[in-house]
């Protein structure tokens, strides 16, 4: 499971309308699909089904405590580094120094709240991006970097924070398919996690 910010329709649309020309310049990149666009504030691998109550409890606390903010995906890098990058991203920049520091602490609860649920969070310091693509075997990728500096989208307000259970090989292609567990809303009063209708 991971607790995770998504992008609406509209940013979503214009990274893939950015990227779509220049993926085939791509070989051997294991491309993300767009429906899977996120950027993770908490990774936990194991979450056991008795911990699921106290986590969304914890969860809804750590985002009334925060309030909306505003940000863009912008730029992108790679993991490791670029020079064998396994790991193709787009940058997430918030676009006010108050926005980058709710971001940050939005990401230091959901950490918070995982762990003291029981669920250990992985992961080493936070870096906002979203995953773009994969490759089997490191690469140079500087070229990619300079591509993705050119790019900037409409910025957004994020509003609530996702927890998503991610089902391995169930997607299309054997990819993950995502599954919302609930919503959690920024500054609210509310008691009460929103509950998704439907399931992506």
């Amino acid at each position: 499971m991971f607790v995770a910010l998504t992008p609406p329709a509209a940013v979503i649309e214009d990274l893939e309308e950015f990227l779509a020309p220049r993926q085939e310049a791509g070989p051997g990149f294991r491309w993300t699909s767009p429906e899977q666009w996120h950027v993770t504030l908490s990774f936990m691998p194991v979450v056991a089904d008795h911990q699921i109550d106290e986590l969304e409890e914890r969860l809804a606390r750590a985002a009334r405590r925060r309030t909306p903010f505003d940000m863009a995906v912008a730029g992108g890098g790679a993991f490791p580094d670029p020079g064998r990058a396994k790991v193709i991203f787009a940058g997430v920049e918030p676009t006010s120094a108050d926005a980058g520091e709710e971001l940050r602490r939005l990401s230091r609860g959901a950490r918070a709240a995982a762990s003291k649920s029981g669920a250990v969070a992985e992961g080493g310091r936070f870096h906002p991006h979203v995953t773009l693509a994969r490759t089997a075997r490191p690469v140079e990728a500087s070229r990619w970097l300079r591509v993705l500096e050119a790019y900037r989208s409409p910025s957004w307000r994020s509003t609530q924070v996702n927890l998503v259970e991610s089902h391995l090989g169930e997607g299309p292609r054997r990819r993950p398919r995502y599954e919302v567990r609930a919503a959690f809303p920024l500054g609210s009063d509310m008691d009460a996690s929103l509950r998704p209708e439907t399931t992506a």
